[in-house]
C-alpha cells in the first residue's frame, strides 16, 4: 500500500509529544521508507511574515488581501532548520516535487519570494523539519495500531482551523476520534 498523498491520524494512545494528536501528510513512501509533514502542529510565535523577515525577503509587489500572518508548523522532528512549502500547483519554483495532481512540496527560497504577491501558490502551507520513517517502520507502527490513514484532502490540509484538522481528518474515514478510547478529558 502506498500512503504517499494520504494523512496519518495518530491514535489517541498516541503520546509521544511530536506526534500526538497530530495528522501527518504523506508526501513519499516507498519501498525505502515514507516521508512527511506534521500539519496541525504550529509552531509558538512564528507566522510566515516572520520567516520571511528573518531570511529578509521582502514580497514586491504585495499584496495586501493575501495573508502572511498564517502559523508556521511543526513539519517533524527532523531538520527543523530547514524550510518545506507545501502547495497547490504550479510548481514553476527551482526545487519542487509533484506529490499528487494538486499538490507540491518545494524547498527553494524562490517559492518564499512569491508570497505575499499574486505570483504565489493559490494554497500555502509553510513547515519547518520533516518527520520520516525507515524501511519498514511505518508499515509496523500501522500494524502496531499507532495510526490511522485516510486519503489527503486539500480543505483540511489548507483550510480547516489548524486545531481542527486532527478531528477532521478522522471523519474523513467515518471516524470520531475524540470518543475513542484513550481520549482523556472529552465527552
Amino acid at each position: 500500500m502506498n500512503l504517499q498523498h494520504h494523512f496519518l491520524i495518530a491514535m489517541p494512545a498516541l503520546q509521544d509529544p511530536i506526534f500526538r494528536r497530530s495528522v501527518v501528510y504523506i508526501c513519499e513512501h516507498n519501498q525505502d521508507g515514507a516521508m512527511g509533514i506534521i500539519v496541525n502542529k504550529p509552531l509558538e510565535n512564528l507566522q510566515i511574515e516572520g520567516i520571511l523577515e528573518k531570511l529578509k525577503i521582502t514580497p514586491e509587489p504585495r499584496d495586501s488581501a493575501i495573508r502572511l500572518d498564517k502559523a508556521v508548523m511543526l513539519g517533524g522532528p527532523l531538520a527543523e532548520d530547514r524550510g518545506f512549502i507545501l502547495h497547490t500547483p504550479p510548481s514553476r519554483f527551482a526545487s519542487s516535487i509533484r506529490i499528487s495532481y494538486n499538490t507540491v512540496i518545494t524547498t527553494s527560497r524562490d517559492v518564499l519570494e512569491t508570497l505575499g504577491t499574486q505570483q504565489q501558490p493559490s494554497d500555502v502551507l509553510v513547515a519547518l523539519g520533516y518527520a520520516s520513517w525507515d524501511k519498514g517502520q511505518l508499515e509496523q507502527e500501522l500494524l502496531d495500531n499507532a495510526w490511522l490513514t485516510a486519503p489527503a484532502d486539500l480543505n483540511i490540509l489548507f483550510k480547516t482551523p489548524i486545531a481542527e484538522r486532527w478531528r477532521e481528518a478522522a471523519k474523513l474515514i467515518g471516524i470520531d476520534i475524540l470518543t475513542m478510547p484513550g481520549v482523556a478529558g472529552h465527552a
